[in-house]
């Protein structure tokens, strides 16, 4: 099978990212960002989605983190586009349920080529630790418009919330695993009846 990679750098006033993604990796993750808890939830997309993947960033963390936050998720997006190609013989859609403990959370996408989310989370408390949790949603749509993917996430239940994000996190790695898989069938077919995605 051809190796399916990407290596995206971002450079802005505000960041610099660098993102090295290997679809059908091990679940390694390499991750220097500067923002210790979303380090931790890109270590589950890696984990569970079975992707190497490697972000260094430097961001204006003296502001806040939601620059960093928000252009590793366009990155990544970004990365995810140029590894897929033109998506030929893979699977297209993705979904899972994660439970952790009390929470439960779904996740399903579909590499359709139209940006779309439909992010469904409430949180109990505005911070985990130092971080932010309104930025789970600048992160997911700045990966949705980049990666031209169609993704509907919603936490089912849960009170706890590092519970809830790890299940949301879990789930999206689980799902990109699914969609970005070749389907034996459908080896050198488009998945789309338009003819392209």
């Amino acid at each position: 099978m051809t190796s399916r990679n990407a290596q995206i750098q971002r450079d802005t006033l505000e960041t610099r990212i660098r993102v090295d993604l290997e679809l059908d990796g091990t679940g390694e993750a390499r991750l220097n960002v500067g923002v210790p808890f979303l380090e931790h939830m890109l270590d589950q997309v890696a984990r569970h989605g079975l992707l190497d993947l490697s972000i260094e960033a430097e961001g204006d963390l003296q502001i806040d983190a939601h620059h960093t936050v928000e252009d590793i998720g366009i990155t990544l997006g970004q990365a995810f586009a140029k590894a897929l190609g033109d998506k030929r013989g893979i699977r297209r859609y993705g979904h899972a349920f994660v439970p952790l403990d009390e929470a439960l959370s779904r996740v399903v996408i579909d590499f359709s080529g139209r940006p779309g989310l439909e992010y469904h989370v409430q949180f109990a408390r505005a911070r985990i630790g130092e971080f932010d949790v309104d930025l789970f949603h600048e992160f997911f749509q700045g990966f949705v418009n980049h990666a031209g993917v169609t993704l509907h996430i919603d936490c089912l239940r849960g009170d706890n919330a590092h519970h809830i994000a790890e299940t949301v996190f879990k789930a999206f790695g689980r799902a990109l695993r699914m969609a970005a898989e070749p389907d034996p069938r459908m080896a050198g077919m488009m998945p789309s009846t338009k003819g392209s995605l």
